[in-house]
């Protein structure tokens, strides 16, 4: 049985929007050769609106990279930019984890307890309402931000953490919090 056009454009969309959802915003760059999984309860796609849709335990696959969320919303513009929002289940967290470059064992995670959103033409990523993102060399967490809502531009390299789930920083609406450990020649009092 041959593939469809719209089968093949479907095929296309999911792992160029996959590719970019999961290699810019948490990249270790080896992952982005690597074939992009993503299971499922369910999947619609609509070609016309090109929207595809995973629902029900939605785990995300690439290279190093695991997502986990309830729902995958993938949309592609018409100048071929790609936008995801991965959604936590109710009362639970929309995650991810994936290899740093730089490094042996080091390694990204957060969490989000509403979405986790990427948008490709920007390359920005954002988390939803009680978001976490931590460093880690091996087990040890070298940096960690908290805050109801994260912005991390991948261009940059640059987090933003406010108080607010709405991007936005409104006194008595709570804190953000941020640990950054000392680097080990920072302990051996190399600060050179």
């Amino acid at each position: 049985m041959k593939p469809t056009s719209s089968f093949i454009r479907h095929a296309l969309l999911i792992s160029t929007a996959l590719a970019a959802l999961s290699t810019a915003a948490f990249a270790e760059r080896a992952d982005r050769d690597k074939p992009t999984n993503i299971e499922a309860n369910q999947m619609f796609y609509d070609d016309s609106k090109q929207l595809n849709t995973f629902v029900g335990n939605v785990v995300v696959t690439r290279g190093t990279l695991v997502m986990h969320g309830e729902k995958l919303i993938l949309k592609k513009d018409s100048a071929g930019y790609q936008f995801g929002t991965l959604f936590a289940p109710s009362g639970g967290l929309a995650t991810f984890r994936q290899k740093r470059d730089g490094g042996k064992d080091l390694w990204m995670e957060g969490q989000a307890a509403d979405r986790i959103e990427y948008d490709t033409k920007n390359e920005i990523a954002k988390l939803f309402k009680r978001s976490k993102v931590r460093m880690l060399d091996g087990s040890k967490v070298t940096d960690e931000v908290e805050g109801e809502f994260i912005s991390y531009d991948t261009r940059a390299e640059f987090y933003t953490a406010n108080n607010t789930a709405i991007g936005e920083s409104k006194p008595g609406a709570g804190r953000v919090r941020a640990i950054i450990q000392p680097r080990e020649k920072e302990t051996k009092g190399d600060d050179r």
